[in-house]
């Protein structure tokens, strides 16, 4: 290419012009790796198994056929061993994959033959299935108590969807009293009721569902908050408040939070008429340490 301006246009001294050659020498072609650098680089070319492949997982040591670990197509493991992906090796030669090893014996045996593991390491091992990826696993975990359990309990929870965020709130509460007092625990009144307004003794033999039926004028007339730091409720299903509280009671255990409860009362506000509210009112005490 010959790059011409105008002031060497107009004095035509052919030396004033950058020639091809030139051109040609001040562009530089990338550099070639060198075989330092491609000593560290990684393998271009698929990378071969054996047979029999040696594991790692995050120090534990397990051994099994390369079949088993292509199980099925669909899994982290099919793709990690599938010779598309590079996969480091420890000191002995064993493939290494960092991820805690705990379990992992207990997703080889499902990929062997298919065995589950004890109730006591299904949430654990459902945890190791999630990582992987490994659909019939996950399945086949879903059956099983605890997490059969929890589906249940999680359809009846999915009534209130305030849920979790209640949760949250017993707990900023609590955390904020103990600092604010440099105490060992806080107590919080929370409120647990199942239906949205309070029936009379006259009123029962005409209760035949969930809810009673009021105009909007009248159901206005009951509308209220009892003087509580959470309140949880109404919903429309079998399970009753002592289900709730058991629900709040694991969550917040779950979380390594102590948790004791106990209903000192009902809110006894006079709505109108005979009418008074009568929720019941349950005193959490939450010990952080």
């Amino acid at each position: 290419m010959v790059v011409v301006t105008g002031q060497n246009k107009a004095s035509g001294r052919p030396g004033d012009a950058m020639s091809t050659s030139d051109a040609e020498d001040d562009f530089q072609e990338p550099a070639t790796p060198t075989a330092t650098q491609a000593e560290h680089s990684l393998p271009l070319l698929p990378q071969q198994f054996p047979e029999v492949v040696p594991l790692n997982v995050g120090g534990m040591h397990f051994t099994t056929r390369l079949s088993t670990l292509r199980r099925y197509e669909d899994t982290m493991l099919s793709a990690m061993f599938s010779g598309r992906h590079y996969i480091p090796t420890d000191g002995e030669g064993r493939y290494f994959i960092d991820r805690d090893g705990t379990f992992f014996g207990d997703v080889l045996n499902f990929l062997r033959s298919g065995d589950l593991p004890p109730r006591e390491r299904v949430r654990s091992v459902y945890k190791e299935a999630q990582y992987y990826s490994i659909g019939p696993l996950l399945e086949s975990l879903e059956e099983l108590q605890p997490l059969k359990g929890e589906k249940v309990r999680q359809a009846f929870l999915g009534l209130m969807p305030y849920y979790k965020d209640h949760l949250e709130r017993i707990v900023e509460i609590a955390k904020l009293r103990a600092m604010q007092r440099k105490a060992r625990f806080a107590k919080l009144k929370i409120c647990v009721f199942k239906e949205e307004m309070p029936i009379t003794p006259y009123e029962c033999p005409l209760f035949n569902s969930l809810r009673f039926e009021r105009s909007e004028g009248e159901a206005k007339l009951f509308e209220h908050h009892c003087e509580v730091d959470v309140s949880f409720g109404p919903w429309e299903a079998v399970a009753d408040v002592y289900d709730l509280l058991h629900c709040i009671v694991t969550d917040l255990s779950s979380r390594g939070i102590t948790v004791d409860h106990q209903c000192i009362g009902v809110c006894d506000k006079h709505l109108i008429n005979h009418y008074y509210c009568k929720r019941p009112i349950y005193e959490f005490k939450i010990t952080w340490w």
